[in-house]
């Protein structure tokens, strides 16, 4: 299937390597167009790039004779319609530079104010010299970019152009590009699926200025609904309004209360195939809210109430809709979170659960990181060792791919 690849060209010596990368693309039958920075213009000629992509080669973000006027007018923006159309954008080589802007979001040239609007996968290929490439800044960066989803195809060894021998080589372009095809074969594989996921905290008023919250920031039911979308499920997130932001443009619906992410999930429910319970719903909320502002001048008393469990409800409202619940537990053993996993499933009738443990701090609540169990309702389960929420993401929806 024909697709559109956006190749951001920074100024590295291997440069020169990614007209084969061009070659390959165009042979494959990609659409392929060229953002050259204007170092790499200096050392390459864009004529070798518009002749091998086919396309025009953009440098610069004001070319010569730009009027503002004719940008009014037309509701045209060049870097904002090549972000729109590409299909997954590579910026290859990425020079210490260009992955310390990206990192960092500074958009002051054309690649990247285009990266920066891009919606679709981004691939990083740095190729640096050794001693760059070791930087604790530029592993900092890196990690950043990983965060925030994009992909890095880490740099070979062997001898480099400024003499050094190490770390810090352009990836074989032939490998550079199977991992482009893998990811345009990723981006089919959940078409046609409708998926729900919620993420983030619920918020109880107490009164209009104090309410009940909890910890959790959204980043693993964004994590979920972010390799969705780029799986090609058509996704909706129903977020928390004070969780963290997708990446991506997907659709979605904000909630506070319990009450209000029930209600979403009433109206929304129908026909959806799968469906991620995610977001931590808080257990009680206050009997009678207080108008106005509680006084601190003395003790209060407040009288917690049991809520509905949202869990329990989805399979009523959708019996066919597969359901993924999570169950996070604190400071149990790895069969006592088994156990309490198997008997959320029995109550909500889930198809999976997804049990962690909370009580450390490097993982779970606020963290980056996690690790997880998912337990299938044949009561089979498989661990998934500490490692980042979105490496998380990718391996539960393989789990559920090819069943536990």
């Amino acid at each position: 299937m024909k697709k559109n690849i956006l190749i951001g060209v920074s100024s590295g010596i291997a440069a020169y390597k990614i007209l084969d990368l061009i070659k390959l693309l165009k042979n494959e039958g990609h659409e392929v167009f060229v953002i050259m920075t204007r170092g790499a213009s200096e050392m390459f000629s864009k004529k070798d790039f518009e002749k091998a992509s086919g396309n025009k080669v953009f440098i610069d973000l004001f070319e010569k004779n730009f009027d503002y006027r004719e940008v009014l007018k037309n509701k045209k923006v060049g870097h904002i319609e090549l972000a729109d159309k590409c299909d997954v954008m590579v910026i290859a080589p990425a020079t210490a530079n260009i992955i310390g802007k990206l990192a960092n979001g500074l958009a002051d040239d054309f690649l990247t104010t285009t990266a920066l609007a891009v919606t679709s996968p981004i691939i990083i290929c740095p190729s640096m010299n050794v001693n760059m490439w070791s930087n604790p800044i530029v592993q900092e960066n890196l990690s950043k970019l990983k965060l925030f989803g994009y992909q890095v195809i880490e740099p070979a060894s062997g001898m480099l152009a400024c003499g050094y021998e190490g770390v810090g080589r352009l990836e074989n372009v032939e490998i550079i590009n199977k991992e482009i095809n893998k990811l345009l074969e990723k981006s089919n594989s959940m078409r046609g699926k409708k998926v729900i996921v919620t993420a983030g905290g619920t918020v109880e008023k107490i009164d209009e200025v104090r309410s009940i919250i909890n910890r959790s920031s959204g980043k693993m039911g964004i994590a979920l609904a972010e390799e969705c979308y780029i799986r090609g499920a058509d996704v909706l997130l129903l977020r928390a309004k004070n969780s963290v932001y997708p990446r991506y443009l997907i659709k979605e619906k904000i909630f506070e209360t319990a009450e209000e992410l029930l209600y979403l999930i009433k109206v929304n429910i129908k026909n959806t195939n799968l469906f991620f319970q995610v977001a931590a719903v808080s257990d009680f909320k206050v009997d009678k809210q207080i108008n106005g502002k509680l006084s601190s001048d003395r003790p209060v008393g407040l009288k917690l109430v049991p809520q509905i469990k949202i869990i329990d409800q989805i399979k009523k409202l959708s019996p066919k809709t597969i359901l993924v619940a999570f169950k996070a537990e604190y400071g149990l053993s790895e069969k006592e979170l088994i156990n309490e996993a198997v008997k959320k499933l029995k109550d909500s009738k889930a198809d999976y659960v997804i049990a962690n443990d909370i009580s450390r701090t490097d993982r779970g609540f606020e963290s980056d990181n996690n690790e997880i169990y998912i337990i299938s309702k044949n009561k089979k389960f498989k661990k998934i060792s500490l490692t980042s929420k979105r490496k998380i993401a990718e391996e539960i929806i393989d789990c559920l791919s090819s069943p536990i």
